[in-house]
C-alpha cells in the first residue's frame, strides 16, 4: 500500500502529464503544483523511481511508469466517486467536496470502491463534469466541450464542466445559477472586455471573460 505522500505525487504527475500534453514533467512544475520545494520533489522522485512508479532522470524530469499510471488512475477513480457520493447522497454542494474527497481517496480498498461505484449506479462523470475511470481503468472521454468564451452569438449549449474547480468559482456559478445541465444561449459578446451576455431559462445575465473561459459547454443545435 502506497503512503498518502506517494499517492499525492503520483496523482500530481498524472495530472500534469494530461494538462501539459507531454510525458515528462519538470521538477519545478511538480513543486509549483504541490506548493513545495524543488529539492523535496527531487528526493521524492528518487523514491518513486526506486518503487518502480516513475522514470526519473536528473534535469530531464519524470514520467509515470505503467505501474505508476495505474496507481494514479485508481486514485482519481476513488476521488471522483467520493465526490459523486458526497454530492448526490450526502447533499454537499459541488464546491465543498474536493477537500473531503482528497482525504477519502486514500482509502485503498478495491471492494469498497467497487461497492461505492455500484451503489452510485456506475457514474461516468463527477459533479464537476470530469470523467470517472471504470474498474478497469478505462476513461470515457466527454463529448466535445467548448468554452463559453469561444461560443458565437446565437449559439446554444448545455453546461457540462468547468476548467476552474476552485471553491470560489463554483460558489460564484451557484450564485448566478450556471451549474451543470443548465442550458444557455449566447446573446452577445462585447469587444470592449470580451464579457458575454447570455440567456438561461430563468433570465439574462452578463458574465466576465474569466468566467467565460472557465465554463465548458456542449453545443446544441436547437
Amino acid at each position: 500500500m502506497a503512503s498518502e505522500s506517494v499517492e499525492n505525487y503520483v496523482k500530481c504527475i498524472y495530472a500534469l502529464q494530461r494538462d501539459e500534453g507531454r510525458n515528462e514533467v519538470s521538477t519545478n512544475a511538480i513543486a509549483d503544483r504541490l506548493d513545495t520545494k524543488a529539492s523535496s520533489v527531487t528526493d521524492m522522485l528518487k523514491k518513486l523511481r526506486d518503487q518502480g512508479l516513475v522514470d526519473y532522470k536528473k534535469y530531464k524530469g519524470a514520467q509515470l511508469t505503467e505501474q505508476g499510471k495505474n496507481l494514479a488512475i485508481a486514485i482519481v477513480r476513488r476521488h471522483r466517486l467520493w465526490e459523486v457520493f458526497l454530492v448526490d447522497t450526502l447533499g454537499f454542494r459541488w464546491d465543498e467536496v474536493h477537500e473531503l474527497a482528497e482525504q477519502l481517496e486514500h482509502i485503498d480498498s478495491e471492494e469498497l470502491t467497487k461497492r461505492l461505484d455500484d451503489f452510485l449506479g456506475n457514474p461516468s462523470f463527477d459533479p464537476h463534469g470530469d470523467p470517472i475511470p471504470d474498474q478497469n481503468g478505462k476513461i470515457t472521454e466527454p463529448l466535445p466541450r467548448i468554452a463559453l468564451d469561444c461560443m458565437e452569438p446565437g449559439q446554444s449549449g448545455i453546461v457540462v464542466g468547468v476548467e476552474d474547480s476552485s471553491a470560489e468559482f463554483l460558489q460564484y456559478l451557484d450564485s448566478v445559477r450556471l451549474t451543470l445541465g443548465v442550458r444557455v444561449k449566447v446573446l452577445n459578446r462585447f469587444d470592449f472586455d470580451r464579457s458575454v451576455l447570455l440567456r438561461t431559462d430563468d433570465g439574462e445575465r452578463q458574465v466576465s471573460l474569466a468566467v467565460a473561459r472557465n465554463l465548458l459547454l456542449r453545443k446544441i443545435t436547437s
